[in-house]
């Protein structure tokens, strides 16, 4: 006998299917309707027609286009990241599962190569959604990014180990900001209370081209536009906004120290 376990999103009181959840996971993960609709199977109309269902659920958009393609609003990430938190508790055959944020993604896929550690599962996403991870057991280690997400899920008892250090580059473009879903951002936006800096946030993205082409102020992480390629002035020296990344983990174990150490070792300052 074979028993399987689905879940289901309802949405301001409407059914939203697992299928229309996966395409719109799909888009948010390809960058586009065409390559969700390949790595689906499916039509790009059908993924059109799945992606307004949730669309007309959620009474807001929850895709938008841009010169890099099509990304996921603040919205569209939520309900995505809700149904693969869903997909992973009813799973029965998941791993060794660790969970980072962009800003640390090509540092973790590097040392998992190296390391030759193919069967360990990678979850990408903000330090909100990784702790939460964490809490409801479903992943084995997490790299955060904002050291104030220690303070956060200090009652736990996890065991943390630092990593390294990051400085985050701060592009002035006026008091308007856009605000960057990844990053120590709450310990950049402390930065400018402490100067007494009048600003607004007037837009937050998970897309660091929508950052880049907003003309608005905003802060990011050196160490990431560095693994990108690109190089941009900041206000301040980024080593002013210096912070932490920091592995949290349940338990030492061979898998988790030989992450942790192969990190280490990357000397990331």
């Amino acid at each position: 006998m074979e028993i399987k376990i689905r879940t289901e999103q309802i949405i301001n009181g409407q059914s939203i299917t697992n299928r229309q959840l996966e395409a719109l996971w799909a888009v948010g993960k390809t960058g586009s309707m065409s390559a969700a609709a390949k790595k689906l199977g499916v039509s790009v109309p059908v993924i059109h027609r799945y992606v307004t269902n949730i669309e007309s659920a959620a009474g807001e958009p929850v895709t938008k286009s841009t010169p890099m393609g099509t990304v996921l609003t603040a919205a569209g990430k939520q309900i995505s990241d809700m149904y693969m938190a869903g997909e992973a508790r009813c799973s029965d055959d998941h791993g060794f599962t660790v969970a980072c944020s962009p800003v640390t993604e090509d540092l973790m896929m590097s040392v998992l190569s190296s390391l030759k550690m193919t069967d360990v599962e990678l979850v990408i996403s903000d330090d909100a959604h990784n702790t939460r991870m964490m809490i409801e057991g479903l992943a084995d280690m997490v790299l955060i990014d904002d050291p104030l997400y220690l303070f956060d899920i200090d009652e736990y008892g996890f065991s943390a180990d630092e990593i390294g250090y990051m400085g985050m580059v701060y592009v002035d473009n006026g008091p308007s900001f856009i605000r960057y879903r990844y990053g120590a951002q709450r310990v950049a936006f402390m930065f400018l209370d402490t100067l007494n800096t009048t600003y607004t946030v007037d837009a937050e993205t998970y897309s660091l081209s929508e950052m880049l082409g907003s003309n608005k102020s905003f802060f990011v992480d050196e160490f990431l536009l560095t693994r990108k390629g690109l190089k941009l002035k900041s206000a301040v020296d980024p080593k002013v906004l210096r912070h932490a990344i920091t592995a949290i983990f349940r338990s030492e174990n061979k898998t988790v120290m030989k992450l942790i150490n192969a990190l280490k070792a990357r000397h990331i300052n």
